[in-house]
């Protein structure tokens, strides 16, 4: 399994509510959460033959900003 890392701008349940659809529509994802208690709001995807760009990309459609860390 392959586990990427974004600091993002995701900050809280609403935030977290907004990107979930966006995020599990993508079926190389097993998992992820964000941590909003990091400064940082990293976001923790699990799964296999992911893409970054994609990833970024995807959360950008949801409204919101990340960047791989």
């Amino acid at each position: 399994m392959e586990k990427l890392q974004f600091k993002t701008n995701i900050n809280c349940g609403g935030c977290i509510a907004k990107v979930t659809p966006f995020l599990n529509q993508v079926e190389e994802i097993e998992d992820w959460r964000v941590d909003t208690n990091n400064p940082d709001k990293i976001l923790t995807i699990n799964g296999e033959e992911l893409s970054p760009s994609f990833i970024i990309e995807t959360i950008e459609k949801a409204g919101f900003t990340a960047e791989q860390v």
